[in-house]
């Protein structure tokens, strides 16, 4: 089957059309030897046997126009924001589907439903499930709130990779939570989401598959090591930059030290979770265990990172998956299902 592994191509990548990988990547990764997540992906789809070739999404008309013209039987995308803006996921999402081609992950109404969090906190309520109470700021009014109480956590309303959280976020007074959401609004041209700040474990519960969604073993970013005082999230810093304390004092790992019927139910949630928010093929949605007991949905992830050192690769491991197997079970997913 010929694949074409779509992926971003920011303004640090090299100007060339129809280029393969090793001349599309960014400069300033060259002399690293650790693999991205797009070769690996592409070196396991040849190693499956399929005609894998990656395609760089630039932004341009021009590459839009080359991709409808493609032959490639499967789409393997990769795109969390086209040219820069996240909000366009899953408009490049409906593009793939008006030019007719099959790919892997969410559809454009997954990647809206997961992207917006209040309306996926009201969809998740409905279900049946827990999520912190929260409110939803704009420029100059409320769109919707709920009787939280401080402290708080302040975010962009529409963002992911945990972009606009960082030890700031976490607000407990009147004054600071003010000059949060002007943060928000100024930095982000977005409305602020303000949500009750959850003390407890931080949880990630990978789904494979469709029918039926398979929840793979839970992976636990361990936040217990960060610098005193500093809040027990997954800011920016822990997740992505490297020169931070914060980054170096955190590792994800298989959750361990919890009862079976407590992981049976978060796995129940993490399912719940992406059929209701009409997630696809994979996801991963992220959850605090409170200190009470009570399992809180925090975000689902529409096509999350598959770098193989990522907490989804590291559930599809725990689960006896080699990362090759896990690939085959996403192309075969989407392949699979109806479009």
């Amino acid at each position: 089957m010929k694949i074409a592994v779509l992926f971003g191509q920011f303004e640090d990548y090299e100007e060339q059309p129809g280029a393969d990988l090793e001349a599309a990547k960014p400069k300033r990764k060259r002399r690293k030897k650790k693999k991205t997540d797009v070769e690996a992906i592409t070196d396991s789809l040849r190693e499956l046997g399929h005609d894998a070739t990656t395609f760089p999404i630039d932004g341009r008309p021009q590459t839009l126009a080359r991709l409808a013209r493609s032959d490639a039987d499967l789409c393997f995308n990769l795109i969390e924001s086209y040219n820069g803006d996240d909000t366009m996921e899953m408009h490049f999402a409906a593009y793939l589907d008006l030019i007719g081609k099959r790919y892997t992950g969410a559809g454009p109404q997954g990647s809206y439903l997961a992207m917006d969090k209040s309306i996926a906190k009201t969809i998740i309520r409905d279900h049946g499930l827990f999520t912190p109470y929260s409110m939803v700021m704009d420029k100059g009014r409320v769109g919707h709130a709920q009787d939280i109480r401080f402290p708080v956590i302040v975010k962009p309303a529409t963002e992911d990779a945990s972009k606009g959280i960082d030890a700031a976020a976490v607000v407990s007074s009147i004054k600071d939570l003010f000059e949060r959401i002007s943060f928000i609004h100024d930095e982000f041209d977005s409305a602020a989401l303000i949500e009750e700040y959850i003390e407890g474990r931080e949880i990630y519960a990978a789904v494979l598959g469709n029918d039926p969604p398979e929840a793979l073993p839970l992976i636990e970013l361990d936040l217990s090591k960060l610098p005193k005082g500093t809040p027990k999230i997954a800011s920016y810093d822990v997740k992505f930059d490297e020169s931070t304390e914060a980054y170096k004092k955190t590792t994800s790992a298989p959750a361990r030290n919890l009862d079976e019927d407590v992981v049976a139910e978060i796995q129940r949630v993490a399912v719940t979770a992406f059929r209701a928010l009409h997630l696809r093929d994979y996801a991963r949605i992220d959850l605090r265990l409170g200190a009470n007991g009570r399992i809180y949905l925090i975000e689902a992830n529409p096509n999350p990172w598959l770098d193989p050192i990522a907490e989804f690769a590291m559930a599809a491991k725990e689960s006896g998956r080699s990362y090759t197997q896990m690939i085959d079970a996403i192309v075969k997913g989407a392949v699979g299902r109806r479009r």
